[in-house]
């Protein structure tokens, strides 16, 4: 079986992702581990789905991530999609407490990137500005998605 676990930053992905996988006994696959280079330099576009789809090319994976771009790739072979769709209050919160968690402890992230308190209060590059401005279109996007894909499911039915 293949899961893709959906949402924003913050909704909890990779905490359910991984207790998916743990529990499954699947592989546990994050996309911003294949997404994110030394120094937070993103991947170009080519060498990052070519990542996914490698890291996908085995069936049986549990997908933390959303990365439209590659939607093609992951949900060619994908059988369930779990969108976490939470209050903005709680998002917020899980994403203040996870970087700062995060950026107390030095935790190593991708790459050898660690989140910094200095980034994520008084930066462009902000997690919690990325959470708070980036709620409203994945929200929309996934509403579009989710419609579609149900509409298509009623008219094969029928």
């Amino acid at each position: 079986m293949n899961i893709n676990v959906v949402g924003s930053s913050g909704s909890g992905k990779s905490t359910l992702a991984q207790h998916l996988a743990k529990l499954l006994t699947r592989p546990y696959i994050e996309l911003d581990a294949l997404f994110w280079q030394p120094d937070w330099t993103p991947c170009p576009a080519p060498e990052f789905l070519a990542r996914v789809e490698r890291a996908l090319s085995d069936p049986g994976w549990v997908l933390d991530g959303n990365y439209d771009r590659t939607r093609d790739i992951k949900w060619a072979t994908v059988d369930v999609v779990i969108w976490l769709d939470l209050p903005v209050w709680r998002i917020l919160c899980q994403v203040f407490a996870r970087t700062l968690r995060r950026s107390l402890q030095r935790e190593v992230l991708w790459a050898g990137n660690r989140e910094t308190l200095r980034k994520a209060l008084f930066s462009r590059d902000s997690i919690l500005l990325w959470a708070i401005t980036s709620l409203r279109p994945i929200r929309r996007r996934y509403r579009d998605v989710m419609a579609f894909l149900q509409a298509a499911s009623r008219r094969t039915k029928q």
